[in-house]
């Protein structure tokens, strides 16, 4: 049986965060269903947000996105102008439908601006047998030292 865990939080222009999920025996598995941004000021500040989910720590913080990194879990983007006619970018959000069993990290670059970014991640969360979490646990493995 699985349920669904929630996690949220504000991250300035340039900052990485841990979202602490590994347990000792990596039995406890977790996959992103939903990821959300919205900027702390939307309407009334220009920003261009990117948000990105790693498998591990990032040595630094940047806008590329490249889904062929494969310590990449998900990325977001939105953008907005103060200016009332501006439509702007819907919220793009993309993410792998991997499981996973360790910490994982956010990162947030604002292209335009310094503002900061909220952001809203729903994971569910499953038991594992021990196959699964052997899997899990290797591809953390490979994982580890490839920045």
């Amino acid at each position: 049986m699985s349920r669904i865990v929630s996690f949220r939080g504000l991250l300035a222009d340039g900052a990485q965060e841990r979202i602490a999920l590994q347990t000792i025996t990596g039995l406890i598995g977790y996959r992103i269903t939903k990821f959300e941004l919205m900027p702390e000021k939307a309407g009334t500040t220009e920003y261009e947000c990117t948000i990105k989910i790693y498998k591990v720590p990032q040595t630094t913080v940047t806008e590329s996105v490249d889904f062929s990194d494969n310590r990449l879990l998900a990325a977001a983007y939105t953008e907005g102008r103060a200016s009332s006619d501006f439509i702007g970018q819907p919220l793009i959000t993309i993410f792998d439908n991997e499981i996973f069993n360790q910490d994982i990290h956010i990162t947030h670059i604002d292209t335009l601006s310094d503002k900061p970014c909220n952001y809203y991640i729903e994971l569910e969360q499953m038991k594992l047998d021990l196959s699964e979490q052997t899997v899990a646990t290797l591809k953390d493995i490979r994982n580890v030292g490839a920045d």
